[in-house]
């Protein structure tokens, strides 16, 4: 049986085939990194190795390479977490983005007007990444967005908007295409479900330039999204969104002021020619 190389220089046997969806070697130690990136608090060696599927010892192995880098480290208790040089490389990285830079202005004043929370979000796959959120100011409720968190495009207005440019012109049959053999996830009763019905949505997204959310993605919170052209004349780069709570401001309100929200994100909402 071959044998690969390892992150950490030990050898692990080579699985069956490409697809036979073991762990091994570099591989393991990004899932590794993955799984802690899930655990703020810490996580224990025995609980990464149940959520991770791989032997206790390996999985060891993959921790003392991600703590050699300063990717993790170990705390008293013998939990597990993200490192300080794996934090300062991600806030760096994300505060150096050009996206980042010009859109962070933009979501502070959505927040300041409206007093609920802006974001910026780019189309991953069947997922929306966040790549900046902003609070308002005070009254801001938790939302399940995180910077880096992510959401499924269906069920988002970022996502529906950003969706329509690629599938709006193509048929129900292609949408079906889009989601695949698994069904829509559902986040609440809202939630679209089927290719037909989502396929009419990205049409009419498509149609009047603006995505929305009626709680699809979470009870009590609506949501309207414009895209943003931030890296392409063209092409929007992502989507810049207001989520709302619903009891103190409803859907109709965020249409209605339609115009101002494209006012505030300036040149940003437009393509250029």
């Amino acid at each position: 049986m071959e044998h690969t190389q390892t992150y950490d220089g030990s050898t692990d046997p080579e699985p069956d085939g490409p697809d036979s969806g073991r762990l091994v070697g570099s591989d393991r130690v990004l899932a590794v990194l993955k799984e802690l990136a899930r655990h703020p608090d810490g996580v224990g060696l025995d609980e990464l190795t149940r959520a991770i599927g791989s032997p206790k010892p390996t999985v060891h192995r993959a921790l003392g390479a991600l703590r050699r880098a300063g990717l993790a480290d170990q705390d008293a208790r013998g939990r597990y977490a993200l490192g300080d040089e794996f934090l300062r490389m991600a806030f760096a990285h994300h505060e150096a983005r050009p996206e980042h830079v010009r859109v962070r202005p933009v979501l502070e004043a959505l927040a300041d007007r409206f007093g609920e929370t802006a974001h910026y979000a780019v189309l991953d796959g069947r997922e929306v990444v966040y790549r900046a959120k902003v609070d308002p100011p005070s009254g801001a409720v938790r939302l399940t967005s995180t910077v880096g968190g992510r959401n499924p495009a269906h069920t988002t207005a970022v996502g529906k908007v950003l969706l329509a440019r690629q599938l709006s012109t193509l048929d129900e049959a292609a949408v079906q295409a889009w989601i695949g053999g698994s069904s829509l996830e559902r986040r609440t009763p809202r939630t679209l479900r089927t290719a037909a019905v989502l396929h009419r949505e990205l049409r009419a997204t498509h149609e009047r330039g603006y995505g929305l959310d009626d709680q699809e993605n979470e009870t009590g919170v609506n949501c309207l999204a414009l895209p943003v052209y931030l890296t392409s004349p063209t092409t929007p780069s992502g989507a810049v969104s207001i989520s709302a709570l619903v009891y103190r401001m409803p859907l109709t309100t965020l249409v209605d002021a339609l115009d101002e929200i494209r006012s505030l994100l300036g040149p940003l909402a437009r393509p250029h020619s």
